[in-house]
């Protein structure tokens, strides 16, 4: 039998890019959806049917009742948040218990680790970052120094393995003089999530996945942030904690590098960034409103307002030699239907040096832009790419000169169908 192949899909700028719609436009290809990276900081956005749902730590296959959806061991897992999440989709009639299996490997995002985020955050100053207060940092750090909490830790001696690691972070807090805080709600239902998952198929995934490859099945790895936000590779410190990149695939799911077939990188017609950290293209004018409101360009997880800015060539490029990227997907390009002159930033510009290669501190980068047409005409009821104005296929042409990767499917559209696979 032929072995199985493990296909990525990637944000490849600072995330938020519709990687949640595009996983469940492509799961009746693949037999498994896979989660390999970060945790509930990530929401992924799905619409379909009149219905909207926002996954956090679930892999957006889930829809699909026929496949198999794994959380790998890259990923960190809140009990608490898991379980509101799951149950909110049981609730809408989706069974989860007989599809989702959960590595044992993967670590718990404890209650106190949400309040040191909070607390190293505050102590930061004007240097924070940005977190989500997810708790994510601190459950990674313990997980590089080797005294985290992991998953397969509830089914073993886990009051005892909990009141350690609880007090440890209790005694960092109050080295910190971070005392004003209080856990027992937060506390109880965490504890309540942390019986909810032990209902879960817990398992060693690493193992089940490459059975399945194995077995000639195919496995969608999705991931969580972007390129840029990737601990190794992003704009260091403003970054998240894990490898978003596709390096992180054969860590976060134990898969081999040869077992990779395509890599999918997505991005949108325009950029977009949470949180604090240097953003060369980004817009403080009423173009950069404009981009956010038509954009609904809000954090699915937090709600907070996206900064906003024209399509970044720098960073894409590098974020394409890094993944190795096969093929593009070009997300919420109708956003900019209603501009006369479309921008796109071709090299960075710091103390008068003029840089296209995307240098090791970005801080202090202006955006050098080529000025292209825009095609003002609404693409959202568009369902073949024949339909497009010229100015629009002139803007794709462009960018796959540019990025020396085809675009190989457009979303016009937030629901499901409102995306356009082209014929190459």
């Amino acid at each position: 039998m032929k072995k199985g192949k493990v296909d990525a899909l990637l944000g490849i700028v600072f995330g938020d890019e519709g990687k949640g719609k595009v996983v469940d436009v492509f799961t009746p290809e693949y037999d498994v959806v896979a989660r390999f990276a970060g945790g509930p900081n990530a929401g992924h956005t799905i619409i379909f049917e009149g219905k909207k749902f926002v996954l956090r730590s679930i892999p957006s296959g889930i829809f699909a009742k026929d496949k198999v959806n794994i959380i790998g061991n890259g990923c960190v897992i809140a009990p608490d948040l898991f379980m509101a999440e799951a149950k909110e989709l049981e609730a809408a009639g989706y069974d989860l218990k007989g599809r989702l299996h959960i590595s044992k490997r993967a670590h718990l995002i404890l209650p106190t680790h949400r309040v040191l985020d909070r607390a190293y955050e505050a102590a930061k100053g004007k240097a924070k970052v940005g977190t989500t207060g997810k708790g994510i940092g601190p459950t990674y750090s313990d997980k590089a120094a080797r005294i985290g909490l992991r998953v397969g830790d509830i089914l073993d001696r886990f009051e005892e393995k909990y009141a350690v690691l609880k007090a440890r972070h209790k005694q960092i807090l109050k080295d910190l003089h971070y005392t004003d805080y209080d856990i027992t709600d937060e506390e109880k239902l965490w504890l309540e999530g942390v019986e909810y998952l032990r209902g879960f198929h817990l398992t060693d995934t690493e193992i089940e996945i490459n059975r399945y490859l194995k077995e000639g099945k195919n496995v969608l790895a999705e991931g969580a942030q972007g390129t840029m936000l990737d601990i190794d590779h992003g704009t260091y410190p403003f970054v998240s904690s894990s490898n978003t990149t596709s390096g992180g695939v054969c860590t976060g799911l134990g898969v081999g590098p040869t077992d990779i077939r395509e890599v999918f990188g997505i991005f949108k017609a325009y950029s977009t960034r949470v949180g604090s950290g240097p953003f060369p293209v980004e817009l403080f004018d009423e173009t950069g409103d404009t981009l956010r409101e038509v954009g609904h360009e809000y954090g699915a997880v937090t709600g907070r307002n996206r900064r906003c800015g024209w399509v970044d060539l720098v960073a894409l490029k590098y974020a394409i030699m890094i993944n190795g990227v096969t093929k593009l997907i070009m997300m919420k390009s109708d956003v900019l239907d209603g501009f006369d002159t479309i921008k796109a930033c071709v090299a960075y510009k710091k103390d008068g040096v003029v840089m296209e290669d995307m240098p090791f501190e970005t801080e202090g980068c202006e955006a050098v832009y080529k000025e292209l047409p825009g095609w003002k005409e609404d693409l959202s009821h568009m369902t073949d790419e024949s339909q497009f104005p010229q100015a629009f296929k002139d803007y794709i042409r462009f960018l796959e000169t540019e990025l020396e990767t085809p675009i190989t499917i457009l979303s016009v559209g937030p629901d499901r169908a409102q995306t356009i696979v082209r014929k190459k």
